[in-house]
């Protein structure tokens, strides 16, 4: 194996989908005091998504509650109540790079702006017989760790 031009930091996000985004919203923010952040949505994704946070700073996880636009079309990111999760990546492009040439399958799309604005990509969550590395069930999003998380992750792993 050859040497990993990229480090994962640490866990960017998790995202639950369900039927309905509201019934989401009153466990997590209400009961569980997560704070709203925003809201995005996308035909293209088909998703309406509350974007929620738990922590601060570079230890902060964004936590999307997701429902779909139309519970008939694809993605369903329902379909699966914990729908991804996404780690900080501190470069983008050479995990992909890498990453691809060690047989790891990514979903269409490639590198793209993300709901908070971030660059994304995801781990398929099936292999196929060109690239036979997966998430095993589970979509991975990537995300490009802006500066100030990636010296603050590095920061506290030196500490560790």
């Amino acid at each position: 194996m050859s040497t990993r031009p990229f480090k994962v930091l640490g866990l960017q996000q998790i995202a639950i989908g369900g039927l309905d985004k509201l019934a989401l919203r009153t466990l997590w923010v209400e009961k569980l005091g997560l704070r709203l952040k925003g809201d995005f949505q996308s035909e293209r994704e088909n998703v309406d998504e509350d974007i929620c946070a738990l922590g601060h700073g570079p230890a902060e996880v964004e936590v999307d509650l997701m429902q779909p636009l139309d519970p008939e079309k694809k993605p369903a990111v329902h379909a699966t109540p914990l729908n991804h999760i996404g780690l900080w990546i501190d470069d983008l492009p050479k995990a992909v790079e890498w990453l691809t040439a060690q047989g790891v399958r990514f979903a269409p799309g490639g590198i793209r702006r993300g709901a908070a604005g971030f660059d994304i990509c995801f781990i398929h969550p099936k292999s196929n017989d060109e690239f036979p590395v997966s998430g095993e069930g589970v979509l991975i999003e990537l995300v490009q760790a802006p500066e100030p998380v990636i010296t603050a992750m590095n920061a506290l792993a030196q500490q560790g």
